[in-house]
């Protein structure tokens, strides 16, 4: 910004704002009194704030309280802003009223000042268009923040998040499918279980996410009801009966994201249990993605001295100190990402449970929280799925190694054998130091020829109709 500087009045006084400043008195105002920490108010919200000051402004010429050539001016500049064209003239921090006040502020005195330039009259004279007579007209904070919180979130979820999740799905079932044919030794307690193949177990991982994705689409339709409409404590006071009604239905045909006004306002202005329960469905992906990121980092570890089960990318060096040495980053990164989200659910269930009255506020916190952990895990699934998961190859020596010398194939004996005679024929191997084969053989337990064929372990991946023990 210049160093010039131009006075504006709002109800409080005079405050002294930046000539080229779109914002005005308010707005500085909180620039101000607000200065803590660096996380300004997501542009997300903001473009979502921008979209129904545009709507608002349309539908509040159509019921004949605003002149039509305001209110086309007005849904110009707002579109401008949803655009991101004005970005840089929002500079207010998530920390300020938790109503989210100051924002919506902000919002209303760029557009305004938009307009009146354009109109031949000058930033700050709030004529002919005044930021809350015009631009906020049939609004309150209290319902149009959380309004506009519920869409930018849903904007987030359709555009960003939700074909990152099914790109990254995708990935994993393809995996699966590579893998079908290859045969590893199952893991239980840290310990060496029965076998299954490693397409097996990464059809369990495309179907962890399948059930969290099914979980965050649940939870969608409780967003498509807003609180707008309400104004200050759900009453609807200073509003039109059809306004609400008539902004949605032009925000749904704008966007293609269905919004009504909510059935109960008192409880959407007091509350967010829709917003709390699309985080805790993150927090479930972003559990599920834990997993799947850790367990492909041990089957990679190594690679001499670990599992060394699987051969990930090697994207770039991973140390300053040891030549040679490559660590398992996108997986690092995914785990990292899903402790930030956890984190973000914790705050959000917090923040949430702090609606008094007639409203909660700590929207901003809750707003900032969820559309933070929809861009960081949708980045980070999408990273992993390219940087990682696309480029895995087993390590099939390996993988045959630790199969045939697992003592649990054993488990294939009881049936026939019984748990005792099982359990010895592993012990006896492990002592000795032999394979199951050779322990059951010494034993005198079985012949060759059918100790054989019952220790395949491609005989061990499905349901069989078991031998009865003698």
């Amino acid at each position: 910004m210049s160093e010039a500087w131009r006075d504006e009045r709002d109800s409080l006084g005079v405050v002294r704002v930046a000539a080229d400043a779109l914002w005005g008195a308010q707005t500085q105002r909180s620039l101000e009194h607000f200065a803590i920490g660096t996380e300004t108010m997501p542009l997300e919200l903001i473009h979502a704030l921008a979209q129904i000051k545009g709507a608002a402004a349309l539908v509040n010429a159509e019921l004949g309280l605003l002149p039509a050539e305001l209110a086309a001016a007005i849904a110009e500049a707002a579109a401008e802003v949803a655009a991101g064209r004005w970005d840089a003239h929002f500079p207010l921090r998530v920390w300020q009223t938790g109503s989210g006040t100051q924002s919506n502020m902000n919002v209303n005195e760029v557009i305004a000042n938009l307009v009146n330039e354009r109109l031949g009259s000058t930033r700050g004279s709030k004529c002919p268009v005044h930021p809350n007579d015009h631009v906020n007209l049939g609004q309150s904070s209290n319902d149009v923040f959380p309004t506009a919180m519920h869409l930018a979130v849903l904007q987030q979820v359709h555009e960003h998040f939700l074909p990152r999740l099914a790109a990254t799905r995708a990935r994993l079932a393809a995996r699966a499918r590579d893998f079908a044919e290859i045969l590893k030794i199952g893991r239980t307690h840290l310990m060496d279980a029965v076998p299954l193949s490693l397409g097996q177990e990464f059809s369990g991982y495309a179907d962890r996410l399948r059930q969290g994705e099914d979980a965050l689409r649940a939870s969608l339709s409780g967003l498509g009801a807003v609180a707008l409409g309400g104004t200050a404590v759900g009453t609807g006071l200073n509003t039109h009966p059809d306004f609400a009604r008539r902004v949605c239905a032009r925000l749904a045909d704008a966007t293609g994201v269905p919004l009504h006004p909510a059935e109960n306002p008192f409880a959407a202005l007091a509350g967010h249990e829709a917003l709390t329960t699309l985080s805790a469905a993150l927090r479930t992906l972003a559990m599920s993605a834990m997993k799947i990121a850790n367990d492909i980092r041990w089957m990679g570890s190594g690679p001499r001295a670990g599992l060394g089960e699987l051969a990930l990318p090697e994207n770039e060096p991973g140390s300053s100190i040891m030549p040679g040495k490559v660590n398992p980053t996108q997986a690092e990164a995914l785990t990292m990402v899903c402790v930030q989200v956890f984190g973000n659910d914790a705050a959000v269930a917090f923040a949430a449970s702090q609606g008094q009255f007639e409203l909660n506020v700590f929207k901003p916190v809750i707003a900032k929280n969820v559309l933070d952990s929809l861009r960081l895990l949708g980045d980070a699934l999408d990273s992993f799925g390219r940087h990682c998961l696309d480029g895995l190859q087993p390590r099939r020596e390996v993988l045959g190694r630790h199969l045939h010398r697992s003592l649990m194939l054993v488990t294939a004996l009881a049936p026939r054998l019984g748990y005792e005679k099982a359990a010895m024929v592993a012990q006896y191997a492990h002592r000795h130091d032999l394979d199951l084969l050779s322990a059951v053989l010494a034993l005198g337990y079985l012949e060759r020829e059918e100790a054989e064929r019952l220790l395949q372990p491609e005989q061990m991946l499905g349901p069989a109709a078991p031998q009865t023990a003698p």
